[in-house]
């Protein structure tokens, strides 16, 4: 793990992670985007994901987890075999490997002196991405949120295609087209994620996958559920090809959802709050469904929406 030490916010660096963060442009033409928290960029990294440059705040994330990064680091970089998976380094033990707060000790040390590493880093310091140390006044600059774990990390792109989608037996799918807020987007994501979903389909997208606020939103969800853009054209041939049924939410001409089979392969469906799904979606539709409103309101937030179907699906399936 290289390391080195930023100060200044006038650093080449420090404005291309911020150019990162504020401009979609910036990140497609670089093949960049910024990942922030422990929890997030842990999602990422389990994913596959290669990290290009990690910034890390001692003060915030704190000096022995960037202390034991370095003496982890240093141990795995002199195995006899590079290649070697990390945790299985002779080095190196392992506690509680099921559990999500898993640390990582050295060996041959009594337990109070024990080091011990956040799980992230066990990733980090095997992918010997160049480690950056900036100090907290710097960190709070370039810090996308206000409570944050200190460390924000440059991740390479990686896109998936729908032929990449490894689909189970009747699988759920979640769609969604034209969504544009990021926030909305997040929250579809993280109730993907509760449900067990297995993939979610972004269907002419007007914001990129790596916007940061997505990011923050789905808490790392845009990780852990396979998620991919594709035209509203491209998805409902892949889906039709597959046998996956098709079930749209609108409002005109529907069933209630739960009177809805979701059992077999299904794909659910839904479009902006405001103008909802274009009618390709519609006439392609197997069935289209309707939750029930009992107010004075027509439409739920497509956040809402999208975790009652998703978890309608789950009530059925079990």
């Amino acid at each position: 793990m290289k390391k080195e030490i930023i100060t200044s916010a006038q650093n080449p660096k420090i404005k291309n992670l911020l150019l990162l963060q504020e401009k979609s442009k910036a990140r497609r033409e670089q093949g960049l985007f910024v990942v922030e928290g422990q929890r997030e960029l842990e999602h990422c990294l389990e994913a596959g994901f290669k990290v290009h440059t990690v910034f890390v705040c001692p003060a915030i994330a704190g000096e022995e987890a960037l202390s034991s990064a370095k003496k982890i680091a240093d141990a795995t970089e002199r195995a006899s075999s590079p290649a070697k998976p990390f945790l299985h380094h002779p080095a190196l033990t392992e506690a509680s490997a099921s559990s999500d707060s898993a640390e990582i000790y050295f060996s041959g040390q009594s337990p109070k002196n024990q080091i011990s590493a956040p799980s992230f880093l066990r990733h980090l310091t095997h992918a010997e991405a160049p480690v950056i140390e900036i100090p907290e006044q710097l960190y709070r600059k370039v810090a996308y949120r206000e409570s944050t774990e200190g460390i924000i990390a440059e991740v390479e792109y990686k896109s998936l295609s729908l032929n990449d989608l490894k689909l189970p037996e009747n699988p759920l799918i979640m769609v969604l087209e034209a969504v544009e807020k990021p926030g909305n987007l997040g929250a579809v994501l993280r109730s993907a994620d509760a449900a067990g979903a297995d993939a979610v389909i972004i269907c002419d997208p007007l914001t990129d996958l790596y916007n940061p606020n997505l990011i923050r939103a789905s808490i790392g969800a845009v990780f852990t559920v396979p998620t991919v853009a594709a035209s509203s054209e491209e998805t409902i041939g892949f889906l039709k090809a597959r046998g996956i049924q098709i079930l749209t939410a609108q409002l005109q001409d529907s069933s209630l959802y739960y009177d809805v089979d979701m059992r077999r392969g299904t794909a659910l469906v839904m479009g902006t709050e405001a103008t909802g799904l274009t009618q390709a979606w519609r006439e392609a539709a197997d069935v289209h469904i309707r939750i029930p409103m009992l107010g004075r309101l027509d439409s739920l937030n497509v956040s809402v929406s999208a975790a009652i179907l998703l978890f309608e699906a789950v009530r059925q399936r079990q």
